[in-house]
């Protein structure tokens, strides 16, 4: 967080500088001068402040977790999808970083993977109700493989957001596999890495068995409301290549 905010005000300075330092000498004088200043305030403002920021974030979202429980693991695991949808999830990669350097694993990031979980229970339930559609159904077969190995941009952009109702069944079987985490409780990743079945190695204090039965709660709670609730009567239609 305080590389961020330096690097931020570094451009920021070096902007307003190139206004006011002659051309002749702005190659040499302007770097210098920024790396000069921006180095003193990181050391003697920026850093103690972002390292309270960073305690404070990290405690609160500890705190969430800890107290919020199998509620918070289901409001998490719901909403992280329309995040990654719009690339929002890229924000949280600061936060799991300061989250491992205090404690060694971040909590947050097997529960936010159980939304690919969702994913994937959602896309073999669409495989199952629409298997006249050829399209759909190749689309799912390409998608589903990476989908189980934490990379769901194909089945979200390819399956589920095209369908509509798919895509909100996802998220809430995402959410209900971030229950069962939340249930659990403790279960961290000690590096950022891909989501699914592929961070399975990286969770942190052999609690991989609990992240794995939160991992099948996702997929079941996506296939059991996508097969019930969230397809498409026109997408089973027979459709042909």
């Amino acid at each position: 967080i305080g590389v961020l905010l330096a690097v931020w005000l570094m451009c920021v300075l070096e902007k307003n500088l190139r206004k006011i330092i002659p051309n002749a000498i702005d190659i040499i004088f302007t770097p210098t001068l920024v790396l000069l200043i921006i180095g003193v305030v990181t050391i003697f403002l920026i850093m103690p402040f972002a390292g309270l920021v960073s305690d404070g974030l990290v405690n609160g979202i500890n705190w969430v977790i800890e107290v919020g429980g199998v509620f918070a693991g289901f409001v998490l695991g719901t909403l992280f999808l329309p995040m990654v949808m719009f690339g929002l999830h890229q924000v949280l990669t600061p936060i799991h970083v300061e989250m491992i350097a205090q404690s060694g694993y971040t909590i947050l990031l097997p529960i936010l993977a159980m939304a690919g979980g969702g994913q994937v229970g959602a896309s073999i339930a669409l495989w199952i109700r629409c298997r006249k559609n050829k399209p759909l159904v190749n689309m799912i077969k390409g998608g589903l493989p990476v989908g189980i190995l934490g990379i769901g941009e194909p089945l979200i952009y390819g399956v589920t957001i095209p369908l509509g109702r798919p895509f909100l069944t996802a998220c809430l079987g995402g959410g209900i596999g971030g229950a069962v985490i939340g249930f659990f409780g403790n279960i961290g990743s000690i590096a950022i890495g891909p989501s699914g079945v592929a961070l399975i190695p990286l969770i942190a204090n052999n609690e991989w068995l609990g992240y794995i039965i939160g991992l099948v709660a996702a997929y079941l709670g996506g296939f059991i409301l996508t097969y019930f609730f969230g397809t498409p009567k026109d997408a089973m239609q027979n459709v042909e290549l």
